[in-house]
């Protein structure tokens, strides 16, 4: 069986968070994405240029754990990764890294969100290049 066209890209993403809240407030004040659509109070998608955020109010127990690992943002050029790390900071973000640039030319920091998931911003060459060519 011949596979499929490409998909678009992993654009969806969703979390459980137990401060709806702050979560929301960290994607929509600190990272720029706009509410989409809030079907109750303990749900919001969140949208930024062709992704996704869900937040779902809820908790998960210690045997359930968290098997998400990170969440990234792309940035179009590895300044912004240090703008963004300065902005970040300056509103109080935990940072888990400080920016750095990786052997394959790609930069980036890892920071938490305030449900304890962890963001990282990231320029990668091979996404900004494709991004360049769909423009």
């Amino acid at each position: 069986m011949k596979r499929p066209d490409a998909t678009l890209g992993l654009r969806h993403v969703a979390l459980i968070v137990d401060d709806l809240e702050s979560v929301e407030m960290f994607y929509t004040e600190l990272l720029g994405m706009d509410v989409e659509w809030r079907p109750d109070e303990d749900n919001v998608y969140l949208s930024g240029g062709p992704d996704n955020l869900a937040l779902h109010r809820g908790t998960i127990t210690p045997e359930e754990g968290q098997r998400l690992d990170h969440i990234g943002f792309m940035l179009s050029e590895p300044a912004q990764v240090d703008a963004w790390y300065r902005f970040l900071s300056a509103n109080n973000v935990t940072m888990r890294s400080v920016p750095e640039t990786h052997r394959d030319g790609a930069r980036s920091f890892y920071c938490v969100d305030p449900a304890g998931n962890q963001v990282q911003l990231i320029y990668h060459p091979p996404v900004s290049e494709f991004e360049q060519r769909r423009r």
